[in-house]
């Protein structure tokens, strides 16, 4: 039934608990996981301020910071891959930049996903929503995508 399925994840507790609910549909017939993280431009914006205040080739500097941001959650991704695949799911992992709502669904359409797969609540911690915004945004915009969104 959900034989490919996107798992969005910004590596915080809610992603970490939506990760054991991907692990179980592998009994429900599961083969493929995308497993995708953003990083949203406001975050790159901030960290590249700091070159313009250091009067530092701010090109450069923004290249050295966005690639210094991609390494990381690579490596952070590498480690959900290999825990994927030890339960026997093909894994392919990918870093966008950009708003983070646009960019899973946008990957959840490109790669023809039979479900998204999401955390409540991501890195804003505001608990007095009901639903973290990005999880909203997924629901309202993945037109014919089942969306799970996992409290945690």
């Amino acid at each position: 039934m959900f034989r490919k399925v996107l798992f969005a994840t910004d590596f915080t507790p809610y992603a970490l608990s939506a990760l054991r609910y991907v692990i179980k549909l592998k009994e429900a017939g599961t083969e493929e996981v995308v497993v995708i993280h953003v990083v949203e431009n406001v975050t790159l914006e901030a960290m590249v301020e700091s070159c313009i205040w250091s009067k530092e080739d701010v090109k450069k500097c923004e290249q050295e910071i966005e690639e210094t941001v991609v390494s990381q959650v690579k490596e952070k991704l590498e480690g959900i891959k290999k825990e994927l695949e030890e339960h026997g799911l093909r894994v392919k992992t990918v870093v966008k930049i950009g708003k983070p709502a646009v960019k899973i669904v946008e990957t959840a359409k490109e790669e023809g996903v039979s479900l998204i797969v999401i955390g409540s609540h991501g890195k804003s911690r505001m608990e007095e929503v009901l639903i973290g915004s990005v999880a909203e945004n997924v629901v309202r915009h993945a037109s014919n995508i089942p969306v799970l969104i996992v409290r945690r």
